[in-house]
C-alpha cells in the first residue's frame, strides 16, 4: 500500500506559513502545529435512528483526543438508511453509499494529511466504508460504533424494525388488525441507534472487533446508554497510543483477521451483507479472500447465538451476556480463532479475551455451549450451478425445508415481486425469481427485505424460495439466495430464466440449477440482449459503470488498470 502519512513538515517552516494561517482560523494555536492532527469522522445524521446518537459521540472522542495531547479535527460523512429506503427506488443507493463513504473519508484523510483517523458510523454501510477508507489511507485508525437501537414493545413481545415489514404481509393475509399494524408500527424503533438484531449493522461492527480495528466489548453496545460515549473516549486514547507506535490498519487487516471476522459471523449467525463487504475490504486490503473462503469456514464453525431475524434474542440482550469478546473466547478455546493476530491496541486477540470464560454463562439461553451449538455448521452457505457459476450466498438456518425444487415465478424488479406476492399469485412450491436488481442492472444490488418479508407474513417462509442478484437485508430469513453472479444484466444464467422453468434450490449441495436442457440455453442466451442502462448520470451512472460481481464484493476499485497491464 502506498504510504499516505500527513507530511510533518506542513506544520514548520516558513514555506507552510500559509497552511498555517488556514488552521488558526479554525482553532489551532502555535502549541497545536506540534501535536498529531486526528481526524474525526462524524456520521451523526437525523436521517435515521442509526446515526442520530453519534454526534455526542464524535464530541466526546475529540474531547478525550485532545485530553491526549492531539489536535483533533472533525469532518462529516454520509448515510444513507437502508430501512426507510427499502422498497423504494431509493434503496438503490444504498450499497453505493458504501463507496461514498469510502471515497469522502479517504479524501479528508489524504488531503488533509492527517495522522490517524477515528471514524464513527451507525447505518450499514457506515462500517464498511469506513473501514475500506481505513484500510486504503493505512494510517494509525480506529472504528467507533454509533451503538445498537433497543428493542420495540408490543403485546408481549420484542420487536425490531423487521417486524413492522412482516406485520404488511401478516395484516395483507388476514392474520393481523389494522389496529395491531399500526401498534407494530409505532413501537417498533423506539429511540436511537442501529436495527437491533444481528442485521448488517451490528453483523460488521462485531466483525471489526473480531479484526481487531474496534474495541472489545464496543460492537454490541446500546446507542443511548452511557457506555457508548466511554467507547469513544477510551477508543480516542488508544488510536493516540496507535499514532505514537505507528501501527496502522495493515497490521490488523491480515489474511488472519478476515478468517476471525467470519468465524465471528458464522457463530453470531450474522447477515449475508457481511459476505459481501468483507470481500470489499479485503480487496482494499489487498488480502486474498473469495467465497470459497466463506464456505470453508462455514463448514467448521457452528452458530452459537440465538438472535433475530431467525432466532429469538435481540443485539442489547446479547451484549449483557458476555456479547461479541463471549463468543470469540469460546472459538479460541475450540482452534476456530486465530488468537495471535494483533490488534489496535498494540495486544493481540488471546491478550484480550484470554481471561474470559471459555463457556458462556449458564443462566442464559442467548449464547448456547458449544457442544449445544443452534446448528453444527454456519449459517452463510455458498451456492453454485449453472445459475450461479460464480456463486451465490444462502442464509440456511431458521428454515424447515433446505431443499426446494419448483416452477420459476419470474419477476425483473422488486416491485413486480411485491406485487405479485400481496396479490396472492405466489403459492408453496414456487421459487420466485427477482433479477435485473445487481450491483450494474439495479444498479445497486437492492436488499430485498419487502418481498422476502411478506412472503413470511403470507405464511410461506418455508415453502417459496426466492433468488436474486440483488441482496438481501440482514433482517431476511427463509429459503432465499442473493448475490447471485454472473447478474443477469451480464447476462449470467439468471437472464435466461423463463416463467415456469423448474429451478432447484439445495441447501445441503449448495446447489442453484435451472433445470433447462444446455441447449436450449444456449438458444436463449443467442437470443438475450444486454439492456439500456437505467441511469445514464450521477453518482448510480458511476457506479453501474465500475462496478464488479457480487462474487468480488461488488466493489468499485478492483485494480482498475488489471486489464491494461494484461494487455500490455
Amino acid at each position: 500500500m502506498a504510504d499516505n502519512r500527513r507530511s510533518r513538515t506542513i506544520t514548520h517552516g516558513v514555506a507552510r506559513t500559509p497552511n498555517r494561517a488556514m488552521l488558526r482560523a479554525v482553532g489551532f494555536t502555535d502549541a497545536d502545529f506540534d501535536k498529531p492532527i486526528i481526524g474525526v469522522g462524524n456520521a451523526h445524521s437525523t436521517i435515521t435512528p442509526c446515526n442520530v446518537g453519534i454526534g455526542p459521540m464524535a464530541e466526546r472522542a475529540a474531547e478525550a483526543l485532545r485530553e491526549a495531547g492531539a489536535m483533533p479535527v472533525t469532518f462529516g460523512t454520509i448515510t444513507i438508511s437502508d430501512g426507510i429506503s427499502m422498497g423504494t427506488e431509493g434503496m438503490k443507493y444504498s450499497l453505493v453509499s458504501r463507496e461514498v463513504i469510502a471515497d469522502s473519508i479517504e479524501t479528508v484523510g489524504g488531503g488533509q494529511r492527517l495522522d490517524g483517523i477515528l471514524a464513527t458510523g451507525g447505518c450499514d454501510k457506515n462500517m464498511p466504508g469506513a473501514m475500506i477508507a481505513l484500510a486504503r489511507l493505512d494510517i494509525p485508525s480506529i472504528f467507533v460504533y454509533g451503538g445498537t437501537i433497543k428493542p420495540g414493545h408490543y403485546k408481549g413481545e420484542d420487536l425490531t424494525v423487521v417486524s413492522a415489514f412482516e406485520a404488511v404481509g401478516q395484516y395483507n393475509a388476514g392474520k393481523l388488525s389494522e389496529a395491531d399494524l399500526q401498534g407494530v408500527e409505532r413501537n417498533a424503533c423506539p429511540g436511537a441507534g442501529s436495527c437491533g438484531g444481528m442485521f448488517t449493522a451490528n453483523t460488521m461492527s462485531s466483525a471489526f472487533e473480531a479484526m481487531g480495528m474496534s474495541l472489545m466489548r464496543s460492537s454490541t453496545v446500546s446507542a443511548e446508554d452511557d457506555e457508548a460515549g466511554e467507547v469513544a473516549a477510551a477508543a480516542a486514547k488508544v488510536l493516540m497510543d496507535a499514532v505514537h507506535h505507528d501501527r496502522r490498519p495493515s497490521q490488523m487487516l491480515t489474511r488472519k483477521a478476515f478468517e476471525n471476522a467470519l468465524a465471528v459471523v458464522m457463530a453470531v449467525g450474522g447477515s449475508t451483507n457481511a459476505v459481501l463487504h468483507l470481500l470489499a475490504i479485503a480487496n482494499t486490503a489487498e488480502v486474498p479472500l473469495t467465497i470459497d473462503d466463506v464456505e470453508a469456514i462455514r463448514r467448521k464453525v457452528p452458530v452459537l447465538c440465538d438472535l433475530k431475524p431467525s432466532g429469538r434474542f435481540v443485539t442489547s440482550q446479547f451484549h449483557a451476556v458476555g456479547g461479541t469478546p463471549q463468543v470469540m473466547r469460546m472459538l479460541l478455546e475450540h482452534g476456530l480463532l486465530h488468537g495471535d493476530c494483533m490488534t489496535i491496541t498494540g495486544q493481540t486477540i488471546e491478550q484480550l479475551i484470554g481471561h474470559l470464560p471459555a463457556e458462556p454463562p449458564a443462566d442464559q439461553e442467548i449464547i448456547r455451549p458449544f457442544d449445544q451449538p443452534l446448528y453444527p455448521q454456519g449459517h452463510l452457505a455458498i451456492l453454485r450451478g449453472n445459475l450461479a457459476s460464480e456463486g451465490a450466498v444462502a442464509k440456511v438456518t431458521g428454515i424447515k425445508q433446505r431443499q426446494i425444487t419448483g416452477p420459476a415465478r419470474v419477476f425483473d424488479s422488486e416491485e413486480e415481486c411485491l406485487e405479485a406476492i400481496l396479490a396472492d399469485r405466489i403459492e408453496a412450491g414456487d421459487v420466485v425469481v427477482i433479477r435485473y436488481e445487481g450491483p450494474k442492472g439495479g444498479p445497486g444490488m437492492r436488499e430485498m427485505l419487502a418481498p422476502t418479508s411478506a412472503i413470511i407474513g403470507k405464511g410461506l417462509g418455508d415453502s417459496v424460495g426466492l433468488i436474486t442478484d440483488g441482496r438481501f437485508s440482514g433482517g431476511t430469513y427463509g429459503m432465499v439466495v442473493g448475490h447471485v453472479a454472473p447478474e443477469a444484466f451480464d447476462g449470467g444464467t439468471i437472464a435466461l430464466v423463463e416463467e415456469g422453468d423448474s429451478i432447484t434450490i439445495d441447501a445441503d449441495a449448495n446447489r442453484l440449477e435451472l433445470l433447462v436442457e444446455e441447449s436450449e440455453l444456449a438458444r436463449r442466451r443467442a437470443a438475450w440482449q444486454q439492456p439500456q442502462p437505467r441511469y445514464r448520470r450521477g453518482v448510480l451512472a458511476k457506479y453501474a459503470r465500475l462496478a464488479a460481481s457480487a462474487s468480488r464484493g461488488a466493489v468499485t476499485d478492483a485494480d482498475l488498470f488489471a486489464d491494461e497491464e494484461s494487455r500490455s
